[in-house]
Protein backbone atom coordinates (compact mmCIF):
# COMPACT_ATOMS: atom_id res chain seq x y z
CA UNK A 1 0.00 0.00 0.00
CA UNK A 2 1.55 3.60 -1.45
CA UNK A 3 2.71 4.70 2.68
CA UNK A 4 4.44 7.79 2.11
CA UNK A 5 5.28 10.84 -0.48
CA UNK A 6 8.26 12.90 0.56
CA UNK A 7 7.55 16.34 -0.72
CA UNK A 8 10.94 17.25 -0.87
CA UNK A 9 12.30 15.28 -3.66
CA UNK A 10 8.43 15.39 -5.37
CA UNK A 11 8.29 17.87 -9.14
CA UNK A 12 4.64 17.79 -9.13
CA UNK A 13 5.43 15.99 -12.51
CA UNK A 14 1.69 14.25 -12.15
CA UNK A 15 3.29 11.26 -13.67
CA UNK A 16 2.69 8.67 -10.36
CA UNK A 17 -1.04 10.72 -10.49
CA UNK A 18 -1.45 9.35 -14.20
CA UNK A 19 -0.33 5.58 -13.78
CA UNK A 20 -2.12 5.22 -11.01
CA UNK A 21 -5.21 2.30 -11.86
CA UNK A 22 -6.82 3.47 -8.48
CA UNK A 23 -7.02 7.49 -8.27
CA UNK A 24 -4.95 7.17 -5.33
CA UNK A 25 -2.76 9.67 -6.03
CA UNK A 26 -3.71 13.31 -6.68
CA UNK A 27 -1.98 16.99 -7.15
CA UNK A 28 -2.17 18.94 -4.32
CA UNK A 29 -2.55 22.69 -3.40
CA UNK A 30 1.18 22.86 -3.54
CA UNK A 31 1.48 21.25 -6.88
CA UNK A 32 3.03 18.03 -5.65
CA UNK A 33 1.55 14.45 -5.20
CA UNK A 34 -0.73 13.62 -2.28
CA UNK A 35 -2.18 10.49 -1.38
CA UNK A 36 -6.06 10.99 -1.82
CA UNK A 37 -7.43 7.33 -1.41
CA UNK A 38 -5.04 5.27 0.43
CA UNK A 39 -7.68 2.52 1.19
CA UNK A 40 -7.58 2.33 -2.47
CA UNK A 41 -3.87 1.46 -3.03
CA UNK A 42 -3.85 -1.91 -4.95
CA UNK A 43 -0.31 -2.08 -4.39
CA UNK A 44 0.43 -2.32 -7.91
CA UNK A 45 3.72 -0.14 -7.68
CA UNK A 46 2.55 1.60 -10.42
CA UNK A 47 2.96 4.93 -9.32
CA UNK A 48 6.55 4.54 -7.89
CA UNK A 49 7.95 3.13 -11.51
CA UNK A 50 6.45 5.80 -12.90
CA UNK A 51 8.17 8.46 -10.38
CA UNK A 52 11.45 9.89 -11.94
CA UNK A 53 12.04 11.15 -8.36
CA UNK A 54 12.13 8.57 -6.39
CA UNK A 55 9.61 10.46 -3.98
CA UNK A 56 7.03 7.86 -3.49
CA UNK A 57 7.38 4.60 -0.86
CA UNK A 58 4.98 1.51 -1.42
CA UNK A 59 4.79 -1.11 1.53
CA UNK A 60 4.20 -4.72 0.15
CA UNK A 61 1.32 -5.11 2.75
CA UNK A 62 -2.01 -4.78 0.83
CA UNK A 63 -4.52 -4.61 3.77
CA UNK A 64 -3.72 -2.23 6.29
CA UNK A 65 -1.45 0.95 6.51
CA UNK A 66 2.12 0.30 7.83
CA UNK A 67 2.53 3.64 8.94
CA UNK A 68 5.97 4.04 7.39
CA UNK A 69 7.12 7.46 7.73
CA UNK A 70 9.49 9.76 5.13
CA UNK A 71 12.61 9.59 7.45
CA UNK A 72 12.03 5.72 8.00
CA UNK A 73 10.89 5.27 3.79
CA UNK A 74 14.79 7.48 3.53
CA UNK A 75 16.89 5.35 5.65
CA UNK A 76 15.65 2.29 4.15
CA UNK A 77 17.50 2.42 1.10
CA UNK A 78 14.57 1.37 -0.91
CA UNK A 79 13.85 4.93 -2.60
CA UNK A 80 13.89 4.56 -6.73
CA UNK A 81 14.79 0.50 -5.88
CA UNK A 82 11.78 -0.90 -7.66
CA UNK A 83 12.53 1.55 -10.75
CA UNK A 84 16.05 0.60 -10.94
CA UNK A 85 15.25 -2.72 -10.58
CA UNK A 86 12.85 -2.80 -13.50
CA UNK A 87 15.48 -0.94 -16.41
CA UNK A 88 13.14 1.98 -16.38
CA UNK A 89 14.48 5.53 -17.24
CA UNK A 90 18.18 6.33 -16.21
CA UNK A 91 18.42 2.38 -14.93
CA UNK A 92 17.90 1.22 -18.66
CA UNK A 93 21.70 0.78 -20.01
CA UNK A 94 22.42 -1.11 -16.10
CA UNK A 95 19.49 -3.18 -15.20
CA UNK A 96 17.86 -4.77 -18.67
CA UNK A 97 13.86 -5.17 -18.21
CA UNK A 98 12.86 -8.94 -18.77
CA UNK A 99 9.89 -8.72 -18.08
CA UNK A 100 8.71 -9.65 -21.95
CA UNK A 101 10.14 -13.02 -21.09
CA UNK A 102 7.00 -13.35 -18.96
CA UNK A 103 4.61 -14.25 -21.57
CA UNK A 104 6.66 -17.38 -22.77
CA UNK A 105 6.80 -18.50 -18.86
CA UNK A 106 3.07 -17.99 -19.00
CA UNK A 107 2.09 -20.23 -22.09
CA UNK A 108 4.36 -22.95 -20.52
CA UNK A 109 2.54 -23.09 -17.31
CA UNK A 110 -0.62 -22.79 -20.10
CA UNK A 111 0.42 -25.35 -21.39
CA UNK A 112 1.06 -27.73 -18.35
CA UNK A 113 -2.16 -27.23 -17.06
CA UNK A 114 -3.83 -28.54 -20.01
CA UNK A 115 -1.69 -31.60 -20.05
CA UNK A 116 -2.82 -32.13 -16.33
CA UNK A 117 -6.24 -31.60 -17.20
CA UNK A 118 -5.86 -33.96 -20.17
CA UNK A 119 -4.34 -36.63 -17.93
CA UNK A 120 -7.39 -36.36 -15.32
CA UNK A 121 -9.91 -36.65 -17.91
CA UNK A 122 -8.31 -40.10 -19.31
CA UNK A 123 -7.87 -40.99 -16.02
CA UNK A 124 -11.47 -40.75 -15.18
CA UNK A 125 -12.74 -42.18 -18.41
CA UNK A 126 -10.46 -45.32 -17.80
CA UNK A 127 -12.45 -45.10 -14.66
CA UNK A 128 -15.61 -45.60 -15.58
CA UNK A 129 -15.25 -47.48 -18.55
CA UNK A 130 -13.94 -50.54 -16.47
Amino acid sequence: MIEVVIKDRCSGCGDCVEACPSDVLALGAGGKAVIAAQADCQTCLLCELHCPADALFVWPETDRVAGVTAERALASGQLGAFRRDHGWGEHAATHTNQHWRMGAIFERARLQAMDIAATKTARTEEGCST
